[in-house]
């Protein structure tokens, strides 16, 4: 009998081919173990608010009022909430009712771009950010960037000649999507001694082996600042960056979700839009660029939401057309999510009534995730053989773990990678569920782990404490103490 279209051995092999560590092995017994009655600390995911940051409040009233427009007719509701979150709301709701008033259009589909009123703000954001006009019409909003970053791969990827330029350590939402695209990924290595930088030399070595091996290199990925690594790329980097995909006729796919996220004063985020910009023509007006934002991070956190955008510079307009078109399948993106990215592109302002207290809420959280950046990076440099370069931007530390020799030849008798082996004793011991760094990549006989800097402040000192602790048991128990030296 032959096999169904859904048993196993006849599914898409590109589906089989996926896969996605921030949700992999390490997660899955971690929820085993939480379902156990162990405590678990999700450190897996950068999901801010599952691990206690209090959402904005502004934003919330706007949208509360936008999902129950009822409220709005009661006599009291100025009692509730604010003048201006209650104003806030009533243009979001004429700008879903195409200006007729409808109130209950407020979750009707929307144009599969988006809401015309909304990529305008956009726009203006994008305007106010770079110093450089940005049109509305080629601006789409998504549930989320990683919808985003989908769509455009999809549009890149025509079979598995095609490579894809990725940073590794790279963003697992990278290697899973052009696996289920069917196309090929190209890693240029970023150097973890240079504190995760980039070096341009490599970008070429990258692209000509693939050449050697057939590949036709289409697109370079930018994470800036850098997930799972927290580099903030400089405006030298940048300018190289540029250069190098105009000269390999590559298009720029710039993700710079994490652009809120900046825990230094040194090297603050710009964009790759400005700097391209700022670099004049030829580049300026003939580099094709895409670039992706998000409400899921910053100190907005809204992951849930599933609001984000990306923005077109120098797409042939026939191009614009077969995106829009394959938008258009789904119809529309979530009319709540495109709300929270008008909120976030176009923000309270000085004079408004809850102006200080925004400003209190957000200040507060990015202050927070400063100081919680430090204490982690100071602790796991305080742990044997453990390595940490400072988390400058996004929401992660990415420590370097030197595993004993002993400790690799337990895990392969395991049948595990050394670093999920690791992880995993990790969790069962502490319960923090952190993601092996063999999920992002990493050069031959180098471990890590990734860990976000989400858990409380004041919960974090007991964390690290609990870290050191299991990291020292383990080194003594696998360090070959004849010889093997300690740091």
């Amino acid at each position: 009998m032959s096999p169904k279209a859904l048993d196993y051995e006849s599914l898409n092999e590109n589906v089989k081919k996926v896969q996605y560590a921030v949700r992999g092995e390490l997660y899955l017994r971690a929820s085993e173990l939480e379902k156990e009655g162990k405590k678990i600390i999700f450190t897996n995911v950068g999901n801010p608010h599952a691990l206690g940051q209090k959402p904005l409040s502004f934003p919330r009233q706007v949208v509360a009022l936008c999902q129950a427009p009822f409220l709005l007719d009661d006599p009291n509701v100025g009692l509730i909430f604010p003048a201006d979150a209650i104003a806030k709301a009533k243009h979001y709701l004429s700008l879903t009712s195409g200006g007729l008033g409808i109130l209950y259009a407020y979750c009707a589909y929307s144009d599969s771009r988006g809401l015309p009123g909304v990529r305008k703000e956009v726009a203006e954001f994008i305007g106010r950010r770079d110093g450089y006009p940005s049109d509305p019409e080629l601006i789409f909003l998504t549930d989320g960037a990683s919808k985003g970053v989908m769509q455009i791969l999809n549009t890149i990827i025509r079979g598995e000649g095609d490579g894809i330029l990725v940073p590794v350590p790279q963003y697992p939402l990278y290697s899973a999507t052009i696996s289920l695209f069917g196309g090929s990924l190209v890693p240029y290595y970023l150097e973890e001694t240079a504190n995760w930088g980039l070096d341009i030399n490599n970008l070429r070595e990258s692209v000509a082996h693939a050449r050697s091996k057939g590949i036709t290199v289409r697109a370079m990925v930018i994470i800036n600042p850098g997930n799972p690594t927290g580099q903030c790329l400089s405006v030298a980097n940048l300018r190289e960056i540029l250069r190098f995909c105009y000269q390999e006729n590559l298009v720029l796919l710039g993700d710079e979700v994490y652009q809120q996220n900046i825990y230094q004063d040194e090297r603050p985020f710009i964009s790759a839009r400005k700097v391209m910009y700022d670099m004049g023509p030829p580049l300026s007006n003939e580099l094709e660029l895409v670039s992706f934002h998000t409400v899921s991070k910053g100190y907005w956190g809204e992951c849930g939401q599933r609001g984000g955008y990306f923005e077109m510079t120098n797409i042939p307009p026939k191009t614009v057309d077969e995106i829009y078109k394959v938008a258009s399948i789904s119809l529309s993106p979530t009319v709540p999510g495109q709300i929270f990215v008008g909120l976030m592109v176009n923000p309270l302002k000085p004079g408004d009534i809850s102006y200080d207290q925004f400003i209190r809420e957000s200040k507060g959280i990015l202050e927070s995730l400063r100081k919680r950046a430090r204490i982690m990076t100071d602790g796991f440099n305080s742990c044997r053989n453990v390595v940490c370069n400072f988390t400058e931007g996004a929401m992660y530390s990415f420590p370097q773990i030197r595993l004993p020799p002993k400790a690799i030849e337990a895990a392969r008798r395991l049948g595990k990678v050394p670093d999920v082996f690791y992880c995993l004793k990790l969790l069962e011991a502490t319960g923090i569920s952190t993601v092996p760094g063999s999920g992002f990549g990493q050069k031959e006989g180098v471990f890590h782990l990734r860990t976000t800097i989400l858990p409380a402040e004041e919960e974090m000192p007991a964390i690290m404490a609990s870290f050191k602790k299991f990291n020292d048991e383990f080194m003594e128990q696998y360090e070959d103490h004849r010889g093997y030296s300690r740091m």
